[in-house]
């Protein structure tokens, strides 16, 4: 998860005699040790805070995901079904075995890496389900926390959530963020702009459709969509022949 990072910074700046920075020093020697300390009191609270409060969540919130994550993962290969995904949300029991329920892991340790993934994959479980309202709200919230292919992902299905919606601005915008998140990535920065612009262009878009197009031609040079003539066969649909 994301840490706060507070740097305190005090710079004195004189072009006076050695003299005059004794007197500086003798008249704030004091408080510049206090404050000295006291950061180090910080710095130490904070590694404590660390490694007896985060370290340990982190722990307990893994060992709680790890059932409802083996079943999505597995789903996510072999098809996911109402019943399974229902466990993997609620919690439940499967073979005899107690699962959590990933919204129970938001709730609890949703400030941690399991949470996330908890959200990703509740954020994922409603999508299949048709609960569209509560996929946003998941994969909204979701933070890959530089783990740009898996952001990306969730980009692409918050998109997918919108466009079910109808809420056409906000799932092209959502496209367009997964292909933004790393656009050196070649596969999937331009698979999101692939289906940015065919969202574009399926919802009268044309203008927006061609850019995206274009763009993906003139960064992704090497795509197959490009090389096998795709791309330059929707430009022509769209009016542009070259």
């Amino acid at each position: 998860m994301a840490e706060n990072k507070v740097t305190e910074t005090t710079t004195v700046e004189t072009n006076e005699t050695v003299q005059h920075e004794k007197g500086f020093w003798d008249k704030f020697s004091k408080p510049i040790i206090y404050v000295g300390s006291a950061i180090i009191i910080l710095i130490g609270a904070w590694y404590g805070y660390k490694k007896f409060i985060v370290e340990p969540k982190e722990r307990e919130g893994n060992e709680m995901i790890f059932a409802a994550e083996s079943i999505f993962d597995k789903m996510s290969t072999t098809g996911f079904n109402k019943d399974s995904v229902n466990i993997v949300i609620n919690g439940g029991n499967v073979e005899g075995q107690t699962v959590t329920g990933v919204l129970k892991v938001i709730n609890n340790f949703g400030s941690t890496a399991a949470g996330d993934r908890a959200k990703y994959i509740a954020g994922a479980s409603y999508l299949h389900i048709k609960e569209f309202d509560k996929a946003v709200k998941y994969l909204s919230d979701f933070d890959g926390n530089g783990a740009t292919q898996i952001q990306s992902k969730a980009y692409i299905m918050l998109g997918h959530a919108y466009a079910e919606q109808k809420k056409t601005a906000d799932a092209l915008s959502a496209y367009k963020k997964a292909a933004s998140v790393n656009d050196k990535d070649e596969f999937f920065a331009a698979d999101a702009l692939l289906i940015a612009a065919a969202y574009a262009g399926a919802t009268g878009n044309n203008k927006e459709s061609i850019s995206l197009y274009e763009e993906v031609k003139s960064k992704y040079p090497s795509n197959i969509a490009v090389q096998n003539g795709d791309v330059d066969k929707n430009l022509a649909r769209l009016g542009v022949v070259k």
